[in-house]
């Protein structure tokens, strides 16, 4: 319990102290003018209250990632703790942060064209490619997943009412709605109630946390790799596992959005680190409450990871299901609104990733095309092919492909970090921000594909070495390239 109550305070800590230090960095200015005001359209570009833009973006890099990931995370053991807290105060929040300030400051352009505008051209196209994929495949896992749990609530026995394909149709009507409309139609009306129905669900799990039996384990346990299954290290399975919460590449694609919307500079700490510290606290909570609950039952034997696992594995399943665990947590220290708080963390939390995915994937190639998005028509012109192309992947099997996207994911941040610490650098400003974050991914992301059973399944040892040989490869073209740039800087 101890860990746990640092934990937390070093994570409200970090908002204060180090997100200071890293808005000093960065200067806003409030007197200029941001994306909403020079190029507001009444779709995209539409000024909106601090608030309400906060809440926007928490629920847009939440969903059920810092859920259901810090409950898979914690079965790796105590250092799941130390990666949400390190990794959220000095790389996720940073990253989240700082593309964002960039996007605001270039007219709110959208992650691709950052990388691009620093890392070239070739890197701009590959990650347009990326990118894109990316919204489209997360579009269609959260509407397939949500629909299967929905199913299961509501389905009546060979009846069309209530099966998966009719709530896929429902939730692909509404993706629809919500990628065409203006952001403040549908997206700006209810994502601030789901956001506030996530933080009530936190505050409940803290209370059961501190009121209900059980033990958390304390860090001084953090340096075994306790899952009871995982055949990957811990380092770098937790930094993988552990995505939202700690680092997320895709935050960096959904920052724009708010970054067309945010009426002033000097609040964008506030809506994209203290977003971000939000979503590491729900992680942490998430962890902390799962692990206690595993270890106060009586069903099962074994260590409180064993039990933990035994939970998410019923009915002789190899795939471990969080959502098990939300459901019966929620039911069991909040009763009947847990019951309410439960849906929501596993329907509609993942339903408002799938939804600004799709809208992010619509901005992504509007961006690459010039297209304005002022009129309908010009938002079809883009939204029907991406549509159509998210239907026909509903109807594949994405078991192996998606065992790929963490990985892919935490990647996208390599890049992300890169561009942002090239992007100081220009300009003169304290750059070791972000060069020591993505020499840390670029570490992670290597060694993970390479250690990894759907990566190269090289030996751990030799995995360790080629993420070094690659780090060193790393620093060395960056030095090399900062000093035949020196001097030059940008605006």
């Amino acid at each position: 319990m101890i860990s746990f109550i640092i934990s937390l305070t070093a994570l409200v800590l970090g908002y204060f102290l180090y997100g200071k230090f890293v808005e000093h960095i960065v200067g806003p200015d409030a007197q200029r003018k941001t994306p909403c005001y020079v190029s507001g359209d009444g779709v995209d570009y539409i000024p909106m209250p601090t608030w309400k833009v906060y809440l926007i973006q928490f629920l847009n890099i939440a969903g059920t990632g810092p859920i259901f990931g810090a409950i898979q995370g914690i079965l790796f053991g105590p250092a799941a703790f130390f990666w949400i807290v390190l990794g959220c105060i000095f790389g996720g929040a940073v990253h989240d942060y700082l593309s964002a300030m960039i996007s605001l400051r270039r007219n709110g352009a959208n992650l691709p064209e950052i990388i691009g505008d620093e890392l070239g051209n070739t890197t701009r196209f590959v990650m347009r490619i990326c990118a894109l994929v990316l919204m489209v495949l997360v579009g269609a896992v959260f509407c397939t997943t949500p629909a299967g749990l929905l199913e299961s609530m509501t389905s009546v026995q060979d009846g069309f009412i209530g099966s998966k394909l009719f709530w896929m149709l429902v939730i692909i009507a509404y993706y629809i709605l919500a990628t065409l409309l203006p952001i403040d139609k549908i997206i700006g009306s209810i994502y601030p109630v789901f956001g506030m129905a996530l933080l009530i669900m936190a505050l409940g799990m803290i209370g059961g946390i501190f009121v209900y039996d059980g033990n958390i384990p304390e860090i001084t346990n953090a340096f075994a790799n306790h899952h009871p299954t995982s055949s990957i290290p811990i380092f770098p399975g937790l930094c993988i596992t552990i995505a939202c919460g700690a680092v997320s590449g895709f935050h960096a694609t959904q920052s724009p959005m708010m970054a067309r919307c945010i009426k002033n500079e000097r609040l964008g700490r506030r809506v994209f680190y203290g977003a971000m510290i939000t979503e590491g606290i729900i992680a942490l909570v998430w962890a902390a409450a799962a692990i206690k609950f595993a270890d106060s039952i009586t069903e099962y034997s074994g260590t409180p990871y064993e039990k933990l696992w035994a939970l998410m594995t019923q009915g002789g399943t190899t795939n471990a299901n969080p959502a098990v665990i939300v459901n019966i947590i929620c039911h069991s220290w909040l009763g009947a609104v847990g019951a309410v708080l439960a849906i929501l963390g596993v329907v509609a939390a993942p339903i408002t990733s799938g939804d600004t995915a799709f809208r992010c994937a619509r901005l992504i190639v509007a961006d690459f095309l010039h297209l304005k998005q002022d009129r309908i028509a010009k938002r079809l012109m883009i939204s029907i092919p991406i549509f159509a192309i998210a239907i026909v992947l509903l109807f594949v099997n994405f078991d192996v492909l998606w065992r790929y996207f963490a990985w892919f994911n935490q990647t996208l941040s390599v890049f992300t970090f890169w561009a942002i610490t090239v992007y100081l650098a220009k300009a003169g400003k304290n750059y070791w921000v972000t060069f020591v974050p993505a020499l840390f991914m670029t570490y992670v992301c290597t060694t993970y594909i390479c250690v990894a059973p759907e990566g190269l399944t090289i030996p751990q040892t030799i995995s360790y070495c080629v993420g070094l040989v690659l780090l060193i490869v790393a620093v060395c073209w960056f030095f090399t390239w900062k000093k035949k740039v020196s001097g030059n800087s940008i605006a």
